[in-house]
């Protein structure tokens, strides 16, 4: 084997972070002959390609490779092998590295390349923070202030292993009215809140930004997710006295057993489609984070069977009524969950809002919407 896959990640580690793809496609071209090489990002809503060396616009196969988060070869007009390979870290779909090589790429060479395009996928996750480039590549507009406090508050868009695969979307992407989704994941234990701060704008966004880092606080100091959802409670009615509230699921995943804990704390919905069914999870309603002082909750319990598929939806999803049309999540939504069963969670949470966005019929949202999908596979 080629010690390439070595000698990029020491390159890329060594470089200026706003300078991967550069360094990258000097790799590639140096060591296979690729030639031209672009880097391309998943825009804010995994709908689209963004490039970052070239600006050439990508090709069908390129949008292909980032939904099946499979590699593909094809010939270009000019003879050239075309490939495209997904740029994917520990589940999050970041972009496709697509390069032309001069000849169909032998079993050796595709797997380094593949092993390239990994380097390269966690030297730009880990760079994400150091510098703006790449986060103003992602963007088709400007984001509202609300919406910039979200989507840096978000935890990223998918996270994965051999165990499980979840994902989640946040629309409009670019102005946000308070809802959000978290998730961590500690050994066996995946913890996952979605919630809803009220109001508009600022005041929802920093609602849930008390909310989300409070429950955070009290997670990264080994609390059960009572004490995380009292010490957010708390959090937020410090700040507004019980004027203003987050509605939250909060959820505790053991993925060895399928065991579920929950705290229900106000609109997000739970569903589960298993064995072609799709059956809401019933939980009893708490009260909402930060209505009343010093708040108690109490948690309880379902589980999951292996190969299930869990949905969460805020209000933005399951109560929206365009039009004064039944809320979407009395059939439509059920409908819109039965399309994604030959998906990846990654897949099936854009499947979700574009229908959503097809419910509305070109009226605009009166409410953003989030969908957290979770597919255990044990």
């Amino acid at each position: 084997m080629s010690d390439q896959p070595v000698a990029l990640g020491v390159s890329l580690r060594a470089a200026s972070p706003d300078r991967l793809p550069e360094v990258a496609a000097d790799h590639l071209r140096s060591r296979f002959g690729a030639e031209p090489v672009e880097v391309f990002l998943a825009d804010l809503t995994q709908s689209s390609l963004c490039p970052l060396i070239n600006g050439t616009n990508p090709d069908p196969a390129a949008l292909r490779c980032l939904g099946s988060q499979r590699a593909a070869t094809s010939t270009t007009a000019t003879g050239a092998t075309r490939v495209h390979l997904p740029l994917t870290c520990w589940g999050e779909r970041i972009g496709v590295l697509r390069l032309d090589l001069p000849s169909e790429p032998e079993p050796e060479v595709a797997e380094q390349l593949a092993a390239a395009a990994d380097e390269l996928a966690t030297a730009l996750r880990a760079a994400d923070t150091s510098t703006d480039r790449y986060r103003r590549a992602q963007r088709r507009a400007r984001l509202t202030m609300a919406a910039e406090l979200q989507w840096e508050l978000l935890p990223g868009r998918s996270l994965g292993d051999e165990r499980f695969l979840v994902a989640g979307q946040l629309d409009p992407a670019y102005d946000v009215r308070g809802d959000h989704f978290d998730w961590a994941l500690d050994g066996e234990r995946l913890t996952l809140t979605v919630l809803n701060g009220f109001g508009d704008g600022m005041e929802a966004s920093l609602l849930t930004t008390v909310a989300v880092n409070a429950m955070r606080n009290a997670r990264r100091c080994g609390a059960d997710i009572v004490e995380q959802a009292e010490l957010a409670s708390d959090a937020v009615h410090a700040r507004r006295a019980g004027a203003a509230h987050v509605a939250t699921l909060l959820l505790e995943v053991d993925l060895v057993s399928g065991q579920v804990a929950a705290v229900d704390a106000g609109s997000p919905r739970c569903l589960i489609a298993r064995d072609g069914e799709i059956e809401a999870v019933e939980l009893e309603q708490q009260l909402p984070f930060g209505m009343f002082p010093e708040a108690h909750y109490e948690i309880q319990r379902f589980r999951l069977e292996p190969g299930d598929r869990m949905l969460v939806v805020s209000d933005g999803v399951h109560a929206a009524v365009p039009g004064g049309r039944s809320p979407f999540g009395e059939s439509a939504l059920l409908t819109a969950i039965r399309r994604t069963r030959l998906q990846p969670a990654t897949e099936a949470v854009g499947t979700v809002m574009r229908s959503l966005h097809d419910y509305h019929a070109g009226a605009e949202p009166e409410d953003d919407a989030v969908t957290v999908c979770l597919d255990w596979r044990r």
